[in-house]
């Protein structure tokens, strides 16, 4: 996925709510925007990450399902983070008393919640540094637990609150510790 960032800071500051009515009258345009208020438009991504993503998610909404510890959500959900940034993991998870907390408004828009937990699957195009820095965005945000999946270089990031990246090679599965109670992600596919 490419992505290119627009500074207009100079011009105008953006609120939340002009964001947010900026994406809901171009549909067909991906944007996120980050702590300093940069607009961060974001291509589609191809046929093969899309279905990798397709898996994964549904992997995690199985789950969710038998557990109903959360809510599940894909890449087309913008979270308005405490930061400021608004941002779209590939998958992301709510703890259900969390999502229950905001009102109807709030999950209506863009729900000012950041995630317990984030996924980011890299597409062939991606930033590797962009995306280490999403991820870090994720954790100053106080989400709980990230995972970066890098297909290309068969590496796995773990992100946990106030603790080193855990880089893995090639792992067979990743597990959800307590965020994710009993979930466990079998990754033998991606690496075909």
């Amino acid at each position: 996925m490419i992505a290119v960032t627009i500074n207009f800071n100079s011009i105008a500051k953006i609120t939340d709510d002009q964001f947010y009515q900026l994406c809901r009258e171009n549909p067909d345009v991906k944007f996120e925007r980050n702590a300093q208020g940069e607009i961060i438009v974001m291509s589609p991504t191809g046929g093969e990450t899309g279905n990798y993503n397709s898996e994964i998610n549904a992997d995690f909404v199985i789950w969710n399902r038998q557990s109903k510890l959360g809510v599940c959500f894909d890449s087309s959900t913008c979270f308005q983070l405490p930061s400021g940034a608004n941002r779209s993991p590939d998958v992301s998870w709510i703890q259900k008393s969390r999502w229950e907390a905001l009102t109807p408004e709030q999950k209506q828009k863009f729900p000012p919640i950041a995630p317990d937990f984030v996924l980011e699957l890299m597409s062939p195009t991606d930033s590797l540094k962009d995306t280490q820095d999403k991820m870090q965005e994720y954790m100053n945000n106080q989400v709980k637990l990230g995972w970066l999946i890098n297909r290309k270089t068969r590496r796995v990031e773990i992100y946990r609150q106030r603790q080193e990246i855990e880089v893995l090679e090639c792992p067979t599965e990743l597990s959800g510790e307590d965020v994710l109670p009993g979930f466990v992600l079998n990754l033998k596919t991606l690496w075909q």
